[in-house]
């Protein structure tokens, strides 16, 4: 049996604000060339999985875009979640609809809003983890990026001793995960057994429906509740609000996870200093798009989507994004607080530009 995809296309995106909002998305924006960046987590995957094998599980509101810009996945791999419960109870319910006809076969969750340049060699990473669990259903691999740079937007896996080693590939033993570290963590964690956490894994259904029944067992009576779109509907919007990473990665033992580091080339283009790592070919190159006239200046980001021309004189170090209605500037290391800014605009007379 082939192993299963979970594409999980929901959020906001509010870190690449204002090109990202609530009505559309970053994983449906035309972010990189002329395709959203979902649309490139699927082709990424091809020819290696099947379409038929390739889920995605997202917002209702999200439908009608959803099902036009794949509408080569079937019909029934569409999985739409009524309301927003955070990542643990959408991991768990997509994880169980799709178990209940496959309880043992591998599974990958994947997420709608990343950039791998390496494609060939994230294929091949899945499959190592396929073939892992495979092995022993009752696991979990996480899947790390080795680390480029002291990212603190970033999650990071550290991991232990080498275990195993898959064509040239290591397996290690997994340790624990940090969440957004300091700048002074994250320079300490380049030269340790550390990698970023892209968020993709590879387990069993009933592996993974195990540990929510052992750590959050109200969550996990409510998922495997969830038969169709009737029960659905009815049963996600009253399920806890929880990470994942807290309901069960902070939690799990240990001896049943593994961790691939390896580099696939990957970057969360989820901000947008995030986005010109992703696009640069040196630290001090400028990267822009539409009309954008640069003098004098390193190490931008300036995205112009209008007609009108932007010009920037001496910059550094600068983000600057332009759309028909907001005019974004701001310095790489304040990209964090462009959530709390959006935040901010709810309840007043700006709010319809979130």
């Amino acid at each position: 049996m082939s192993m299963k995809i979970i594409i999980f296309a929901g959020g906001v995106g509010t870190r690449l604000w204002p090109l990202s909002r609530k009505n559309s998305p970053k994983q449906f924006e035309k972010i990189l060339g002329d395709k959203s960046t979902l649309q490139l987590a699927v082709e990424r995957l091809r020819p290696d999985f099947e379409f038929s094998d390739i889920h995605i599980a997202t917002g209702k509101r999200y439908e009608k875009i959803i099902r036009e810009q794949l509408p080569q996945i079937p019909a029934d791999n569409f999985i739409f979640e009524p309301s927003v419960r955070d990542v643990g109870p959408a991991v768990g319910m997509a994880v169980s609809i799709i178990g209940k006809g496959h309880p043992n076969t591998p599974v990958a969750i994947l997420w709608s809003d990343h950039f791998v340049k390496k494609e060939r060699r994230f294929r091949e990473v899945l499959h190592f983890a396929e073939d892992l669990v495979k092995k022993n259903n009752n696991s979990l691999i996480l899947i790390g990026q080795r680390a480029r740079f002291a990212n603190q937007n970033l999650g990071w896996i550290e991991f232990g001793e080498e275990t195993a080693e898959i064509r040239g590939t290591k397996i290690f033993k997994f340790k624990k995960l940090i969440y957004r570290p300091t700048l002074e963590q994250a320079e300490s964690f380049l030269n340790q057994n550390f990698a970023w956490n892209p968020g993709y894994f590879v387990t069993t259904p009933k592996f993974l429906l195990s540990q929510f029944e052992k750590f959050t067992p109200d969550l996990y009576r409510g998922i495997v509740k969830i038969k169709d779109d009737k029960s659905l509907n009815r049963i996600y919007p009253t399920l806890e609000k929880i990470s994942f990473d807290n309901a069960i990665l902070e939690k799990i033992d240990p001896k049943y996870v593994s961790v691939i580091a390896a580099d696939l080339g990957w970057s969360d283009v989820g901000a947008w200093e995030a986005l010109k790592e992703a696009l640069e070919k040196a630290s001090t190159e400028n990267v822009t798009k539409g009309k954008v006239l640069m003098t004098d200046a390193t190490d931008n980001l300036v995205f112009n989507y209008t007609d009108q021309l932007v010009v920037g004189i001496d910059l550094g170090k600068m983000i600057v994004i332009n759309t028909d209605d907001v005019l974004l500037i701001c310095h790489k290391n304040s990209v964090p607080k462009i959530k709390k800014l959006v935040e901010k605009l709810e309840n007043t007379p700006h709010e319809h530009l979130t």
